[in-house]
């Protein structure tokens, strides 16, 4: 047997993100699934980061090779390793492909915890609860009770209640069957124990698979105690299928508006606001119906969101007011004060206090200055078709309805564009700009036209 160094008091985490996820029918390995926008085996990752573990090593399968420098990225400070599974024969099979890669540089520590990448609402309260247990026993299961028809495999408690053996569903009698305490598949284990107990698991059952499961009643069988906790079944779902995922989504959603209210935040309907899993709202804002947030989004205290809007990758500061269906795209800083209204998009933009963009316009590449009005049927011409460019705005401008300004271009402090011009030069301080062509009123000229229509028509 492969000599292990263990370290007393430190963790090492496996989690098994192998598998194929064939309904899923999807190019993406399953546990690159998002829920909340963000992949499922990082939401994983992330609570086991909170316990400090002093290793993190992910049993994948080939597919998940272009991701590694992804996952990386997201969590620079910790170690994670990867190792691939090229034969699928069980979770007792992983866990041992994953024992096998420790050596004298990677150490096996003391206490091991077995999680699944594509079960992402595990909570690392839960696993420190798991980790407590190894303190007086070999080895600990984290189950939940279901009383409905299911597949799980199912806890078998001896009289002292200590956990004797888990049954598979496939293999359970119809005695076994009817238990309610099922089995997650989280394992929390002593890591002296775990390398002599998976070379225990043998594949005779219906499957042929070696079955992580089966290092209970290999334990109890040497002496060894084992125990099991029970959580609720939300924490514990798994994702095989689309249908499972958006379940999963919804649960998601609604702990995340609980505690935005818990925090502060007013949702006028709750189940109608969607959130990423980063959003950051502090108290006193109000968000109106029907409203997404994607990633990175900020929002300081006061600010109302009406319904409809969409908002990702921006800062929204003090008392601003954003919407009905306004969009506030990636690198926008709104600032206090700030009337973002209906029909309104926003993109990689600064606006400055106090300003206003009310109605029906486009602000792209812009800086904007302090108690400057935006026009309704304002857009930014922002791009020529092979470059971005940017539109600069100072401040106590006034930009008139139906106006095209055409970038780069600079509208300096206290200036105004009349309505319906088309800007493509700068325009100084205190400057009045006007784009217009001639108007000419023909007299009695619309009853000529209509008189002339007339004759065609009856014709």
């Amino acid at each position: 047997m492969q000599k292990i160094n263990y370290q007393m008091n430190e963790i090492s985490i496996i989690i098994l993100s192998a598998g194929k996820g064939t309904r899923m029918k999807s190019n993406l390995p399953k546990v690159m699934h998002k829920v909340a926008g963000r992949e499922m085996v990082n939401m994983v990752i992330d609570e086991s980061k909170k316990l400090n573990p002093q290793n993190i090593t992910l049993v994948v399968s080939q597919e998940m090779e272009i991701f590694y420098d992804k996952i990386k990225n997201e969590h620079k400070n910790n170690s994670i390793d990867f190792l691939i599974q090229h034969e699928r024969k069980g979770t007792g099979h992983a866990v041992s492909c994953a024992i096998s890669s420790f050596n004298e540089n990677k150490k096996l520590h003391k206490k091991v915890l077995i999680l699944y990448g594509d079960t992402p609402l595990i909570s690392h309260q839960t696993l420190e609860k798991m980790l407590q247990k190894i303190d007086d026993f070999s080895l600990c299961i984290l189950g939940f009770d279901d009383e409905q028809e299911n597949a799980y495999g199912r806890l078998v408690i001896n009289d002292l209640g200590h956990l004797e053996k888990i049954v598979e569903f496939k293999d359970a009698n119809e005695i076994e069957k009817k238990i309610s305490l099922c089995n997650s598949g989280v394992i929390a284990v002593d890591g002296n124990a775990l390398p002599h107990l998976l070379s225990q698991i043998k594949n005779a059952n219906s499957a042929q698979e070696f079955y992580l499961t089966d290092i209970v009643g290999i334990a109890n069988n040497q002496g060894l105690k084992c125990t099991f906790i029970k959580t609720n079944i939300a924490e514990v779902l798994g994702v095989n299928s689309r249908s499972e995922l958006a379940h999963i989504e919804k649960i998601k959603q609604k702990q995340i508006r609980q505690k935005m209210m818990e925090n502060g935040v007013t949702l006028i309907s709750p189940k109608s606001v969607y959130f990423n899993f980063d959003t950051k709202i502090s108290q006193d804002v109000i968000i109106y119906p029907n409203v997404f947030f994607g990633s990175e989004v900020v929002i300081e205290s006061g600010v109302e969101i009406k319904s409809f809007c969409h908002i990702e990758g921006a800062t929204i500061q003090k008392n601003a007011k954003i919407g009905p269906f306004a969009r506030i795209r990636p690198q926008s800083e709104i600032a206090e004060n700030v009337h973002i209204g209906n029909f309104v998009e926003i993109k990689k933009s600064k606006i400055s206090k106090n300003s206003k963009i009310n109605h029906l316009s486009y602000i792209g590449d812009s800086e904007i200055g302090e108690n400057t009005n935006i026009g309704a049927g304002t857009i930014t011409c922002n791009y020529d078709g092979f470059n971005k460019f940017k539109t600069t705005i100072g401040d106590n401008v006034f930009i008139g309805s139906n106006s095209a300004l055409v970038a780069p271009v600079a509208i300096k402090n206290g200036a105004i564009i009349g309505a319906g011009s088309v800007i493509t030069k700068n325009v100084e301080c205190d400057d009045l700009a006007v784009s217009r062509t001639s108007q000419t009123n023909l007299a009695g000229g619309a009853t000529k036209f209509r008189k002339s229509k007339s004759v065609k028509k009856n014709d």
